[in-house]
Formats: structure tokens, C-alpha cells, sequence
């Protein structure tokens, strides 16, 4: 079956996507069958079903997910999504992303992600923190800073984390900081959180661009998305010297694409229209199989989401810690940091993509499930 043969719908579900790029690097690094079939499917998968009073007085049952892939290599960790086409397979794709992306860059957590099916614009201030703190209730089983570390991701942001730590907080008795990440700066919060998934993706994109020769002062960009990402992104690119000539048009005449806003966005119907001749995705699954395929074979370089998108779960990395130690950093020092394990990332993917022979997203996925694997198979199984 060719690329253009699959449905829409089958090439856009993300769980597959996610099995399918598993699949293949667990191939090409000779896996054990028995880590295949650990590693494939996640952990653990919670739904819940819960009652929020509206401001009308009605009341309106959300439907809510947590999923935790695996916990090998430390806690969970992952971001929380409000949005209307949230799904189980969505979310399972997102929880297994997150393992890869926390490998890749060699941080000690595991792979989680979260999601309440809900268009947030539709809800008032007031009804959206009842729904937040009743849903932070409903997953307090699974969530907590030696457990599960939540953070923002689709429309959600610090003040939802805030939610979500003070009712965790008030279970407890006593303040847990260290609970959710992503948070204001008054409740424990990292300087440089805010912009590190974007300045993660300058990270790369500029490496990048250094490997291909390219100065980026003769390099056009467009960024898909104007969210936090892509903005962010679009904002230090330009300070990096690149000219940012289009924001939301992927096959737009540049050097440069960023897919910063959501998943399957680059697909076998759009692939071979685009003009880019280096995309670094700064969304999480923008790209289909399919449309790697493609990509391969036109020769664009693509540094892929694990890679590229990683400042945001290194810098709530650094949050957390020095929530644990009560100890800040300045956000210079963040950035510092940032930098230096973003570009030793991407310096090791880089270097197995050579010695492969494998695009950007298969050295990327040796790397983190390699390591993955070695945690799983040096623990064992329980019993």
C-alpha cells in the first residue's frame, strides 16, 4: 500500500504513528521481543468521568485522561491539554513521545501526558478553575512530585498548574511546589520556563543550520502556530539573524519550516508542496509517517519533536529540582543549561545519524529507546 492509498483518519491517529516510529527503531537496534512488547504499549491508562457546576447552575460531566507509558528511568512526566478532539489514542501517543523526548535528552523521568475533552474558550474563568481542581482531585491517585509531575501543554498555562498544585496543596495539608511544573514564579516556578520550549528549538534549529553550512542571516523562516512556541520561536530566530517571512503557511517559500502548532499536520497530501529545506518541529507529532517517508527521499533534514521540542521538559526539569531543594536559579543560569543539553542532544543524535545511516527522527529514537530499554532490562520484570 503506497502512502496515498491511507485514509486520512488511519494516517492521522497518533497512537499509530507513535507504535510505528517505535517499531522501527526497536528493528533497527535489535530489540528483545520481550522489551517490544513492554515498551510498546503504555502503563497505566486512567479515564475519568466528573461533575462541574456551571455558572447557569447546570451541571456538566467532563470526560478526562491520564496516562503514564513507563516510570523506569524516574517519575512521569507530562503536560495536561484542553481541547475538544482530545482522545485516549491521542493522549497514549503524547504519554510515549514524552518518554522518548525525556531519553533523548538524558533527564531522569518517564513519559506521561494528560487531557480533558473541552473547548476552554467556552468556559468562564470561574467554571474553568471548578473543572481544573475537580480534575486535579479525580488524578490525585496517580499525580505528585515523586509520582507524576503535571505541566501546561494545549491551552493550558501556569495558572492552571497553580490550580492544580494548591489543590494538591490543600489534600495534603502542607504545600507541594514540586507537585506540578510550568507554575508562576510566585508559587515556585523556573525562570525561563515560559520560553524554553521555543528557545529549544532556536537551540536546534540554529545547530542545524551550523551542519548544513547555512548562516542564518540568509535564512527564511516560517512558522506554523502562534502559540507559545511559535511565537517564541519566531521571536529569538529573528534575534538569531534569520527573517521570519510567514507565520500558519507550511508550503510557503522558505529555508527554514517550524510546525509549532498541533499534531499531524505534515502529511503524504502536503508533503511534497513543501519548500523548506530544514524542518524543525517545534509541535509535538506534527508529522506523519507518510510524510517522513517523503521527506527522506526529497533529502530535507528534519530534527525531530523529541529533539526539538525537549526545552520545555528540561527546563520543568530544572523547576522541579529546585522546587526539591528550595533553591533557585537566575535565568541566565537556566539558559545556560538549557543550552548545554540541548546541544550535546543534538550533537549525539547527529553523530548516529551517521553512523547509521538514519534520518534525524530514527537516530533520535535509537538514542532515547536504547536507553530506555537498558533501564527496563536492568530492572528486570516485577514479579
Amino acid at each position: 500500500m503506497s502512502a496515498t492509498d491511507l485514509k486520512p483518519a488511519v494516517e492521522a491517529d497518533e497512537w499509530r504513528t507513535a507504535q510505528s516510529q517505535f517499531d522501527e527503531a526497536a528493528e533497527l537496534i535489535r530489540l528483545e521481543p520481550w522489551l517490544r512488547e513492554v515498551l510498546r504499549e503504555v502503563q497505566r491508562e486512567f479515564t475519568c468521568h466528573f461533575p462541574v457546576k456551571l455558572d447557569s447552575g447546570h451541571t456538566r460531566i467532563f470526560t478526562g485522561y491520564r496516562v503514564q507509558h513507563n516510570i523506569n528511568r524516574g517519575p512521569a512526566k507530562g503536560g495536561i491539554r484542553y481541547h475538544p478532539d482530545v482522545s485516549l489514542n491521542e493522549v497514549k501517543a503524547l504519554a510515549m513521545w514524552m518518554t522518548w523526548k525525556c531519553a533523548v535528552v538524558n533527564i531522569p523521568f518517564g513519559g506521561a501526558k494528560g487531557g480533558i475533552i473541552v473547548n476552554p474558550r467556552e468556559l468562564s474563568l470561574n467554571e474553568l478553575e471548578h473543572m481544573t481542581r475537580r480534575f486535579a482531585t479525580e488524578i490525585s491517585i496517580l499525580i505528585g512530585s515523586d509520582r507524576d509531575i503535571p505541566a501546561p501543554d494545549v491551552n493550558t498555562d501556569g495558572q492552571t498548574m497553580a490550580w492544580i498544585m494548591d489543590t494538591l496543596s490543600m489534600h495534603l495539608g502542607y504545600s507541594v511546589p514540586a507537585s506540578v511544573t510550568g507554575k508562576p514564579l510566585e508559587v515556585g516556578g523556573s525562570a525561563g520556563r515560559i520560553e524554553a520550549t521555543g528557545r529549544g528549538v532556536t537551540i536546534c534549529a540554529v545547530a542545524a543550520l551550523e551542519h548544513l553550512g547555512r548562516a542564518p542571516h540568509r535564512t527564511k523562516v516560517a512558522v506554523q502556530g502562534f502559540g507559545n512556541v511559535g511565537s517564541v520561536s519566531a521571536k529569538l530566530l529573528e534575534e538569531a539573524g534569520c527573517t521570519v517571512v510567514a507565520v500558519s503557511l507550511l508550503t510557503v517559500d522558505c529555508d527554514l519550516l517550524v510546525p509549532a502548532a498541533i499534531g499531524n499536520q505534515l502529511t503524504s497530501r502536503n508533503a511534497r508542496e513543501v519548500k523548506a529545506t530544514l524542518i524543525v518541529e517545534g509541535a509535538n507529532g506534527p508529522t506523519t509517517p507518510e510524510a517522513d517517508a517523503i521527506f527522506r527521499e526529497r533529502g530535507i533534514l528534519l530534527v525531530p519533536d523529541i529533539l526539538a521540542n525537549a526545552g520545555g521538559v528540561t527546563v520543568s526539569y530544572f523547576e522541579w529540582v529546585q522546587d526539591l531543594q528550595s533553591f533557585f536559579w537566575s535565568e541566565h543560569e537556566v539558559n545556560q543549561k538549557l543550552k548545554a543539553i540541548l546541544s550535546r542532544a543534538f550533537n549525539e543524535v547527529l553523530k548516529t545519524r551517521e553512523e547509521r545511516k538514519v534520518d534525524m527522527r530514527m537516530a533520535a529514537y535509537v538514542q532515547a529507546v536504547s536507553r530506555v530499554a537498558g533501564a527496563t532490562r536492568e530492572r528486570g520484570l516485577y514479579p
